[in-house]
């Protein structure tokens, strides 16, 4: 006869992970602390990105940025069903889940409302709507493993996706996230970083027209870290190398 064995919440290894993540804080605020996978701080990590992951979709691609795994489908254009009445543009439609298994935890895939909101937000400005009026583009991305900066690699796999499904664009779209600990400031940065930081800022950009399509911030930044990221030579690299 088979047993399922039951979990039960434990008080101290909720403690343990409060006196972990502390520990970790004041690490990530000494000024020469060293990253875990031995990047410095204005290093991006390794990236393997591949078209035509999919067969079935219209187009599609697969990115991995160092443990970050993602896989993007884009389908159409196809008739719009909520276009009754003519449209000179076209409608892109956004969707980002996580596979059950794509973060330790198991069990808690499920679809990400606001990343799907902000890669709509990244992409809708760098695709020629006009192309295809009265018509509808799906982009769905899968996140099958998180290991931190999880929506730039979704942005820049769906704009690959894009482009693989033969969608006009002016160009192609990268983003890089940036975390901020103390005065360090770390750019690509893994789960483990992101569940430490003060906060957070991500730029997506057309880096051959040179052009921001996107700007978040979470967190408390002075106007001085902003430009300082906007502005420095090396996030501008840093969004280039995703396609090198």
């Amino acid at each position: 006869m088979a047993t399922s064995s039951t979990t039960t919440y434990s008080p101290s290894q909720s403690l343990e992970k409060r006196q972990q993540q502390q520990q970790r804080r004041r690490l990530f605020r000494e000024i020469d602390w060293k990253r875990s996978d031995g990047r410095e701080f204005h290093q991006c990590r390794p990236a393997f990105l591949r078209t035509g992951a999919a067969s079935a979709a219209a187009g599609s691609a697969y990115v991995e940025f160092g443990t970050t795994k993602v896989i993007v489908s884009v389908f159409g254009p196809r008739e719009s069903k909520k276009a009754m009445m003519y449209s000179d543009i076209g409608r892109l439609n956004c969707n980002v889940s996580y596979t059950t298994f794509s973060a330790p935890i198991r069990g808690q895939g499920s679809d990400h409302k606001e990343y799907s909101l902000l890669l709509h937000k990244a992409l809708e400005g760098a695709i020629i709507l006009e192309t295809f009026p009265k018509t509808t583009v799906d982009v769905f991305a899968l996140i099958l493993e998180s290991g931190g900066s999880d929506l730039p690699a979704i942005i820049s796999c769906a704009s690959l996706a894009l482009a693989d499904a033969g969608i006009m664009m002016y160009d192609l779209v990268s983003a890089v996230s940036v975390s901020c600990f103390g005065a360090n400031l770390v750019i690509d940065p893994m789960a483990e970083e992101e569940a430490c930081q003060d906060g957070s800022l991500m730029i997506t950009c057309m880096p051959t027209r040179h052009e921001i399509t996107q700007l978040t911030l979470t967190g408390e930044w002075s106007t001085a870290k902003i430009n300082e990221n906007i502005d420095n030579y090396t996030v501008t690299l840093s969004l280039l190398l995703y396609y090198r």
